[in-house]
């Protein structure tokens, strides 16, 4: 991937304060307007998007709850610093793959996953029930039955970390859902396993997750999913400082691996 920002279109609000609040959260998030500064009055934003005061109003609420916003009396309304904006919010995640992303939101991505979804898989492997482990076999099956360039793959990989997530037994992991999906469909919209040799890896991969998780294999269990994570990350060119860190931790041979065809996450 190019240090060049790319974008990854999603799919259209269904109500008109919706699609208002997704359009100035994606000029925010762009950089059209910068942090600290005012929005235009309403007067402008109501004439630019043909919209009602209320509908505007509405807007503005739902941004100011997602972080990106605050109003202030005598001033108006304002763009927040980016460090208040609620990264785990779904929306605000989609409207980064809308606004363009570059190689630092992937490795962001991929901190908080690193951070959170190895643990997970290791709780999954202690607490996951039978009908969990049914699951993570019909992602798996998705993914060998779809081709990889294709929304049936796609589905099926983001269906397994979901339910590795859900099986950890912790709420605070099933949140992290949002970002899962984020990175996900960045990861498979941006290089996509085509070829057969990068497309075994990945279904190899995937499958000792499910394989540990099943046969209570924690310490397994994490290893493959910090593994999955990080050749994903390399796939892209995005792999940062620390990473070998990480690895060396994990016993993983893959710091002779650096020509970034690792498999997707």
């Amino acid at each position: 991937m190019s240090p060049q920002l790319v974008s990854i279109p999603t799919r259209r609000a269904h109500s008109n304060y919706a699609e208002v609040a997704r359009s100035i959260g994606i000029d925010i998030i762009s950089g059209r307007y910068a942090e600290g500064t005012r929005l235009p009055g309403d007067a402008e934003l109501i004439l630019r998007f043909a919209v009602s005061r209320p509908v505007l109003r509405e807007s503005v609420k739902t941004l100011v709850a997602k972080g990106l916003l605050t109003t202030k009396a005598r001033v108006g309304t304002v763009v927040r610093e980016r460090a208040a904006w609620n990264m785990f919010d779904s929306d605000v995640l989609a409207w980064h793959l809308d606004a363009g992303i570059n190689q630092r939101f992937l490795r962001d991505l991929a901190d908080i996953r690193l951070a959170v979804e190895p643990r997970a898989a290791a709780l999954a492997a202690a607490r996951r029930s039978d009908a969990e482990i049914a699951e993570l076999h019909r992602s798996m099956a998705s993914m060998h039955a779809a081709p990889s360039d294709s929304t049936g793959f796609a589905d099926g990989d983001l269906s397994l970390h979901i339910t590795v997530a859900n099986a950890s037994g912790n709420p605070f992991m099933r949140s992290i859902g949002g970002v899962i999906e984020a990175a996900l469909r960045a990861s498979f919209l941006l290089s996509a396993p085509v070829e057969e040799a990068e497309r075994a890896i990945v279904l190899a991969s995937h499958q000792r997750i499910v394989d540990a998780i099943e046969n209570k294999d924690a310490k397994t269990a994490a290893a493959m999913m910090t593994k999955v994570i990080l050749n994903g990350l390399r796939r892209h060119g995005a792999a940062g400082e620390g990473e070998g860190e990480v690895e060396s931790v994990v016993g993983s041979p893959m710091k002779n691996n650096r020509s970034g065809k690792g498999p997707q996450s």
